[in-house]
């Protein structure tokens, strides 16, 4: 079964309901309560539901392996849509179990309790989902005349066309049933234990800064902070830490790359990014439009604005721990947790009333998690449960403005992933390049309820400045790492690489990158080592920059739509899995095989820094 993968900036967290604020001037934070899913890991309804799963599973199999073919030929009873619903209720009962393993991990993934119930759970369930491994593969050697003809006899199979015609795109790449179950058993073994291995490393890290032993969130939220001396103390403490744990770091990244390397082998895919744009259902030719359309405009964009920082911060060159720093201008108090719900809030209503009661609902029910707390892990994300249940979103929030709008960014992944969940569990899950669009259009709308509540001039080149970091740390950076991951899976195809090596392609992108104005000095070349999607999601990470192009052109047509571009966006967000991106985006005239698509979408971060040059002009 493809579970669906949690659309996140870095990861997850907690359980209790209600928690204090580290600092009184935030308010009180809120925790989410996983009561919703099961009451508690020793819950008897949690170890029934792993019963029943477990009996449903060799039921299912008992009944259906080895009769697919024949049940193509039927309507109703014994048919093929009555074999569907069966498995997509499964899959939403197997993913509710995995979800609430996966969270109450994640809450704390230091403590061993967790970790045995994490990895027990995840055993259990690759045990099961290996008794439904044959549904997939055979649904997929029935002959295409066959398959056809059942879905338009049979409305129970028709219903799940579009999950049927995407799994049949899985076909060139599927191996022999037994090579299929030995890969699945086998990555508790492989790519699941080095993913864990990685998570319970990096929340046991601590960053002595001023003799005080901080986690990675906290260290790196002070790369913010106003005061250069302090983001100095940050930084090399993150270098001090990473370099003393380089050799785990190497090893990971070694085994998972070859893991990958075999895979891909193994299922024939030409390019080492191929297996990503086959799950994102995205052609390569697409994805390297917008990744040389995106390195073409380095030099008018990241380049150009870290040139423009350094002369505000009265500087030469930038140090690369001052790229996030504060420009003088910006507001330096806390913005409180009920502020921050507000302003969300309201953005998202002067778009959609709707779209405003869905996002709503999180603060309402406690379907969000926002302390920071040891042993949580850091960032933010939004993960989407299962239909029968509802998604849960994280942050760590610690009162800035780019905390706000991670909020509203996490919120826009939540709102999709209600809207999505009534395709079903089969038909939810939106692929990565359009899973970000409902989260960086929520940020737009918050920017821009924002930027024009704001008068002042220094406050507003403020608030220019910080999206358009925002905007190059989502375009630019990620498809710098995006690179980088191409060449670290490349080289390692020669050979183990060894952590100077693995640098030397960090430093070589970030060079690239970031540009002259940024000064990359000795430590940076170990900061590749705690980002996680280089782990958990392989070349996952151009799909933020897919989303944040798409969402500006999106937001152009939006600025200039008539009535009815808000329904026209519901429907997208609704489509879930149902549709191909070129349907999605027709209504809107918009396309992404355009090569002209990449650079409408670029365009509006150089026209905020072209707004900003002339607020500096005229200041």
């Amino acid at each position: 079964m493809r579970r669906p993968e949690t659309a996140f900036r870095e990861i997850p967290a907690a359980t209790a309901a209600g928690s204090a604020a580290s600092d009184p001037a935030l308010g009180l934070l809120p925790a989410w309560k996983l009561s919703d899913l099961y009451p508690a890991k020793d819950a008897p309804t949690y170890a029934a539901d792993m019963e029943k799963a477990e009996k449903l599973s060799l039921a299912f199999e008992e009944k259906w392996k080895g009769k697919l073919t024949e049940a193509a030929t039927k309507t109703g009873a014994g048919g093929i849509g009555e074999a569907l619903k069966e498995y997509e209720a499964l899959d939403d009962l197997l993913g509710k179990l995995g979800s609430f393993a996966g969270l109450t991990y994640f809450s704390d993934t230091t403590d061993p309790a967790n970790g045995k119930f994490y990895g027990d759970a995840q055993a259990k369930l690759t045990d099961l989902s290996s008794h439904l491994l044959f549904f997939a593969l055979e649904l997929n050697r029935i002959e295409d005349a066959v398959m056809d003809a059942c879905m338009d006899r049979d409305p129970a199979a028709g219903h799940y066309r579009p999950w049927i015609v995407d799994l049949r795109k899985d076909k060139p790449f599927q191996l022999e049933d037994k090579l299929e179950q030995l890969f699945l058993e086998k990555s508790m073994t492989s790519a699941a234990a080095f993913n864990r291995l990685f998570d319970e490393t990096m929340a046991e890290l601590r960053f002595e800064v001023d003799g005080e032993k901080l986690p990675l969130e906290v260290t790196l939220n002070m790369l913010q902070e106003p005061e250069p001396e302090v983001r100095a103390k940050a930084a090399a403490a993150l270098s001090k830490t990473f370099g003393e744990n380089l050799r785990v770091f190497t090893l990971i990244t070694n085994t998972l790359a070859k893991d990958k390397e075999i895979s891909d082998r193994w299922r024939g895919f030409e390019d080492i990014a191929d297996s990503r744009h086959l799950a994102n259902r995205v052609e390569r030719e697409v994805v390297d439009a917008l990744a040389d359309a995106v390195k073409d405009a380095y030099p008018r964009l990241s380049h150009r604005y870290y040139a423009m920082k350094a002369k505000w911060l009265g500087m030469e060159q930038l140090n690369f721990w001052d790229r996030n720093a504060p420009l003088p201008e910006t507001p330096t108090a806390l913005i409180p947790w009920t502020d921050a719900k507000e302003t969300v809030l309201s953005a998202y209503r002067g778009f959609a009333p709707e779209m405003a009661e869905i996002a709503g609902r999180f603060f309402e029910e406690e379907w969000i998690d926002a302390p920071v707390r040891p042993g949580k892990a850091p960032g933010a994300f939004a993960h989407p449960v299962v239909p029968s249940a509802h998604p849960y979103v994280l942050v760590n929030y610690m009162g800035k403005p780019r905390d706000v709008m991670t909020l509203a960014h996490e919120l826009g992944h939540g709102v999709h992933q209600v809207l999505a969940g009534d395709q079903g569990a089969l038909m939810c899950q939106t692929p990565l390049t359009l899973a970000e669009t409902a989260s960086v259009f929520g940020e737009m709308l918050t920017f821009r309820a924002l930027l024009e509540k704001t008068k002042d001039k220094r406050e507003r080149k403020a608030m220019l400045a910080q999206k358009v970091e925002d905007m190059i740390n989502t375009v630019v950076r990620q498809i710098a790492f995006y690179q980088f991951e191409r060449k670290v899976h490349a080289a390692r195809k020669e050979g183990e690489l060894t952590a100077e090596q693995i640098g030397e392609l960090w430093l070589s992108v970030q060079g690239e990158s970031l540009g002259p104005a940024i000064k990359i000095s000795e430590g940076y070349e170990s900061w590749w080592t705690y980002i996680p999607h280089f782990i958990h999601s392989p070349f996952y990470v151009y799909a933020y920059a897919f989303g944040d192009c798409l969402v500006n052109s999106l937001y152009a047509v939006y600025q200039n739509a008539a009535p009815g571009f808000q329904q026209k966006y519901f429907e997208l967000l609704k489509a879930g899995g149902t549709k191909h991106h070129s349907e999605l985006l027709k209504p809107f005239g918009l396309d992404a095989t355009d090569p002209s698509f990449w650079s409408k979408g670029l365009s509006m971060i150089e026209s905020l820094i072209d707004e900003l040059e002339a607020l500096d002009k005229g200041a």
